[in-house]
């Protein structure tokens, strides 16, 4: 007998306008737990907004975004201790260092983040012996990993919402993000990610909700 696992994220009928032209209208999708949900599109055809209302950053005009039942709304800090939100830009403080920065991401978010855990993610992201270089001597592709190290510190929470994370990195770092989110895949989490780059994540394939805007 086939078992229906229910959908952790899922939305009906979202609306979103810019000024009086309408992003999107009617739309609905819905990610089971190890579903990747990717968002594509056209620029300017609303893929950022879409994020941003999922994650609870915007209000749509119109429709509901659900997590694990609930409209995302309804208890926001709730639904956000189990998020990792990374937008388009890196969002870093130039004169503070890459440590400095992951740790006051993390803050920020509602985890303290010891010394330790903070510098293994940025080993881990390609960033070791540049702990302690500000942020502003950094190439855009290292401040995209400053960013995205959050992921390792994050493993924990079930979402993960993504605005173009490929942009800017190298072909190491790239084989090192798709890995991260196939592995936060495997072990029940949802990603949610707006990219071009497809074949990075060609293993996911199978469990790959799209949803064209």
């Amino acid at each position: 007998m086939a078992v229906t696992v229910r959908a952790m994220l899922e939305a009906e009928d979202l609306e979103a306008r810019r000024g009086r032209r309408a992003l999107f209208s009617g739309l609905a999708f819905a990610a089971a737990p190890g579903q990747l949900l990717r968002v594509t599109g056209a620029n300017g055809a609303g893929k950022t907004t879409l994020l941003r209302v999922i994650v609870g950053l915007a209000s749509p005009t119109q429709g509901r975004v659900r997590w694990r039942g609930r409209p995302v709304d309804t208890d926001r800090d709730a639904f956000h201790r189990e998020l990792v939100w990374c937008g388009h830009a890196a969002s870093l403080k130039d004169d503070a260092t890459a440590l400095e920065n992951l740790r006051s991401a993390c803050a920020l978010a509602g985890d303290a983040v010891e010394v330790s855990a903070a510098r293994d993610a940025l080993a881990q992201a390609g960033l070791a012996g540049r702990e302690r270089l500000p942020a502003r001597v950094l190439s855009a592709g290292q401040r995209r990993r400053v960013a995205l190290a959050r992921l390792v510190l994050g493993a924990e929470r079930p979402l993960w919402v993504l605005d173009e994370p490929f942009n800017t990195l190298d072909t190491a770092a790239t084989q090192w993000l798709a890995a991260l989110l196939l592995a936060h895949l495997a072990r029940g989490g949802v990603v949610v990610l707006t990219s071009h780059q497809a074949l990075a994540l060609d293993a996911a394939a199978a469990n790959t909700v799209t949803v064209a805007l």
